[in-house]
């Protein structure tokens, strides 16, 4: 099974002070394990980067700790899944169409990449904001439980 990890499934997954760790930790685990394909946006990556090297926990993730984060967890099994300019002109199309505006952008170039990936599960804790931004894609969307 194709599952695709919204970025807030996959920090959840690796930080264990997360509130939601319990229920994501065993999706990263499951790919790890190849009890299922992991794939993740490209554009994710820099977003995992960017909330691990800002999380206001103590001590802090260096960039250097971040990095090995994301290539042991994520680079070493996920597929990744990248978006051409092809695939941006659609998500804006998909955007103006649906009316969306602002920082749910994100959430439609992630729900793009599980499209493009053909997902059979899109996992995210923001399950409404999927759903709204790119509908075609509501089918495929779980919260991790």
């Amino acid at each position: 099974m194709r599952v695709l990890f919204d970025t807030n499934v996959a920090i959840a997954a690796l930080i264990e002070t997360h509130p939601n760790h319990s229920k994501a930790f065993p999706w990263l685990r499951k790919a790890e394990q190849n009890e299922i394909d992991g794939v993740i946006g490209a554009h994710s990556l820099a977003e995992i980067y960017s909330i691990l090297t800002t999380l206001p926990i103590q001590p802090k993730i260096s960039p250097a700790q971040a990095e090995k984060l994301i290539q042991q967890n994520i680079l070493q099994n996920f597929e990744i899944i990248e978006l051409t300019s092809e695939d941006y002109q659609s998500v804006l199309h998909i955007l103006v169409t649906n009316n969306v505006q602002g920082g749910a952008t994100y959430d439609a170039l992630i729900g793009h990449a599980a499209f493009k990936a053909q997902a059979e599960k899109l996992l995210t804790f923001n399950d409404k904001h999927f759903k709204r931004v790119y509908p075609a894609i509501a089918h495929l969307i779980e919260v991790p439980a």
